[in-house]
């Protein structure tokens, strides 16, 4: 078993599972893969399942049914830190996120609790977008940052590396999101618990294969449970500078960026 188990998340990516595994145990990093698969009805599952056979470095979870993103991250976390893997690593499985990016982050998890592969901090990019969605994304980003007053850059990126210590520092049980805003929602976990997170530049990439699951309610439901997170913060902040005569801490201290880590994009 290597220290780091990397849980890739799948429904319906029979056409990128393969290439994306395969780039994975290539990527210089010493990491097992977990595949969490929601019951896809194109077979990912057991594709999955031909490849654990053919390499002992990897596993498959088969869940029944489709139930978000965070739902199939937690249940990733759950099955990596019963068996005492050292870092946690999110990752999606359409090759947006590039493997060749793990050896230096995994570097960076030295000295940190959180590293974040970030597409707005200096150096980092993404290709293949149409501008409607780089609006969108930066502008959740930027929406983030002020109504919980912190300073990451992305704060809805998805390829994270996390210590397997901080993340039982963190109430999982407790997460509210089990979509796309799981991310944000851990995030701020992480930021609230006090845990050293760090941004490096990555180049992410749209899709070849599939279809995104980005959708307008996803959107929405981001921007509500952002909102009720900051008016929180704000009232217990009043609540403790009022009473308590003390303040909360800092939720900015511990986030910092950093230059980019080895590795980068790779092409099929």
């Amino acid at each position: 078993m290597n220290d780091a188990l990397v849980i890739i998340p799948t429904f319906n990516e029979r056409e990128n599972l393969d290439w994306i595994v395969g780039r994975t145990l290539a990527s210089g990093a010493s990491v097992d893969v977990l595949v969490v698969d929601d019951g896809s009805p194109d077979g990912t599952g057991e594709l999955a399942d031909a490849y654990a056979e053919r390499d002992a470095r990897v596993h498959v979870m088969h869940r029944t049914e489709k139930a978000g993103l965070g739902a199939a991250y937690l249940a990733g976390f759950a099955w990596g830190l019963e068996r005492g893997y050292d870092a946690l690593v999110e990752m999606d499985a359409d090759g947006s996120h590039h493997p060749e990016y793990l050896p230096g982050m995994l570097e960076l998890l030295r000295e940190n609790d959180l590293v974040l592969g970030s597409r707005w901090v200096p150096g980092g990019a993404v290709e293949n977008w149409p501008l409607r969605r780089k609006l969108l994304s930066r502008g959740g980003s930027w929406y983030t940052r002020g109504a919980l007053g912190i300073r990451v850059a992305d704060t809805t990126g998805g390829f994270r590396v996390f210590r397997s210590s901080a993340l039982r520092r963190i109430d999982l049980d407790r997460v509210e999101s089990r979509g796309y805003c799981f991310q944000v929602d851990l995030l701020w976990r992480a930021l609230q618990a006090g845990l050293r997170v760090v941004e490096t530049p990555i180049t992410f990439t749209e899709r070849i294969h599939g279809a995104s699951k980005m959708s307008g309610s996803i959107v929405r439901e981001s921007l509500t449970k952002v909102t009720l997170w900051g008016l929180r913060r704000r009232s217990r902040a009043v609540v403790e500078l009022v009473v308590r005569h003390r303040r909360l801490p800092s939720v900015r201290a511990t986030s910092h960026r950093v230059g980019p880590v080895r590795g980068g994009v790779s092409t099929r």
